[in-house]
């Protein structure tokens, strides 16, 4: 993750709609007994994350304030939004089996297979003032997706139990559901001036040479449509739960940060 926050770089190539990256490495063998226990194992994990989430809104709030008169978050604000982010999308690819490795309990994990770049740029200050309600779309997009997956999720943690992996699928459209949730979080808490979008992934440019395996994701046919079917079904889940009169912990809006309007598991 960039963390070296100042002096600012100067805008590259792509300008202010340089949308954040997520850097995770191909799928590879897992631990049958890692995979069996992952979600037990993260408790701990979830505990810090829920009190660094209290902070991170705390923090947001006055990030936003700064970034109203300022025109961009101020530097040590950014960093610790920046690294609670990468925390959390650490952990978020854990527990959804993209990687095998346990994530530490720190801020800074330069060795940790998953990464995320965000590159600080100046902030539209009316963008800024509406943010709460232009986040709105983005947020709704993203818990469907996440409901989604949590709603099939122990049939892919099934599947890594029996074959110790991830088919490649389901690793795509895995990827591109924490993808679009960690872009979603980099612009509710005023880190990226891009909205969210990459969802289906992304399309295959000539001679681009691949960072990573999401980097540049591209989904093949199967991954596309799993995708869809997490938005039908987390839909589907929602609609159940209101309409049984039952608010479901993954609606909107569910976290202790309030940038951060995406039901967690």
């Amino acid at each position: 993750m960039t963390q070296n926050w100042g002096p600012r770089p100067p805008v590259t190539a792509d300008g202010p709609e340089w949308r954040p990256a997520l850097d995770v490495p191909p799928p590879g063998p897992q631990r049958r007994w890692t995979v069996l226990l992952r979600w037990l194992l993260l408790i701990p994990q979830y505990i810090v994350l829920t009190l660094l989430g209290i902070a991170a809104f705390f923090v947001t709030v006055a990030g936003w304030f700064a970034a109203l008169f300022l025109g961009r978050l101020p530097d040590p604000i950014a960093s610790f939004l920046g690294k609670y982010l990468a925390y959390e999308t650490r952990i978020a690819a854990s527990s959804m089996l993209l990687v095998d490795r346990y994530p530490p309990f720190a801020l800074t994990a330069p060795d940790y297979p998953v990464r995320i770049e965000l590159r600080p740029t100046s902030l539209n200050r009316l963008a800024v003032l509406f943010r709460l309600f232009l986040m709105i779309p983005a947020a709704i997009i993203a818990n469907l997706a996440a409901t989604g997956w949590f709603a099939i999720g122990w049939i892919f943690w099934i599947i890594g139990i029996v074959r110790g992996r991830l088919p490649g699928p389901v690793f795509g459209a895995t990827a591109a559901v924490a993808r679009y949730r960690m872009r979603f979080g980099a612009y509710a808490s005023m880190l990226s001036p891009v909205y969210p979008k990459g969802l289906l992934g992304d399309a295959p440019a000539a001679g681009e040479k691949a960072a990573s395996a999401t980097r540049p994701l591209v989904l093949d046919t199967a991954a596309k449509v799993l995708v869809w079917v997490f938005l039908v079904l987390g839909l589907v889940a929602q609609v159940g739960s209101r309409s049984g009169g039952d608010y479901h912990e993954n609606g909107l809006p569910n976290t202790p940060q309030v940038v951060h309007l995406v039901g967690r598991s």
